[in-house]
């Protein structure tokens, strides 16, 4: 863990959560949908989840990094809008398993694949609502420190370590037996 780097912003009611919110352990991601290193994050994030069960609370927060995946801000809202009909994390999973397909018309086809109502969902993908909330977790995570994706926060303190499965769940275990 880097004990001098503190994520600035607390998990907050505006993030996207999974687990109980009474967790042990809380990792915060600033992630890039288009992002290959977060494609590769995402298994290790879903086995760890799995591992650590009701011992983890994971917080997404976009990070687009516009100008090297420039289908990531656009990615980063249709998550969001998905996120409006209370659907989120299917969003983010459909996200990261087709990261090679991130333009309109598959952003459009992964919407329809959810069953969202689309009406609805492409009003949200344009609002200023959900493009300040992208634009939000984008500044929380250069305040933290954040420069690439993905940049991880485990129970405040930035991760710097490999986050490979392996060395992750050992470093994570390893800073909660020392709290």
């Amino acid at each position: 863990m880097s004990p001098t780097t503190r994520l600035r912003l607390p998990v907050n009611e505006k993030d996207h959560k999974e687990g109980p919110s009474n967790a042990p352990i809380v990792i915060v991601e600033y992630g890039d949908f288009q992002c290959p290193h977060c494609g590769r994050a995402y298994p290790v994030m879903k086995r760890l989840k799995k591992t650590l069960g009701d011992n983890l609370l994971f917080v997404y927060r976009h990070f687009p990094m516009a100008e090297a995946h420039p289908d990531a801000p656009n990615a980063a809202r249709a998550a969001e809008a998905a996120g409006r009909q209370g659907r989120f994390w299917e969003m983010h999973s459909l996200l990261f398993e087709n990261q090679n397909a991130l333009d309109s018309d598959s952003l459009v086809g992964y919407a329809e694949s959810l069953d969202l109502d689309m009406e609805r969902w492409l009003l949200d993908m344009d609002s200023d609502e959900i493009e300040a909330k992208v634009e939000e977790d984008f500044k929380s995570g250069v305040r933290s420190g954040a420069n690439g994706t993905p940049t991880f926060f485990v129970n405040g303190s930035r991760y710097d370590g490999d986050w490979a499965y392996e060395p992750f769940l050992e470093a994570i275990s390893s800073g909660v037996t020392e709290a």
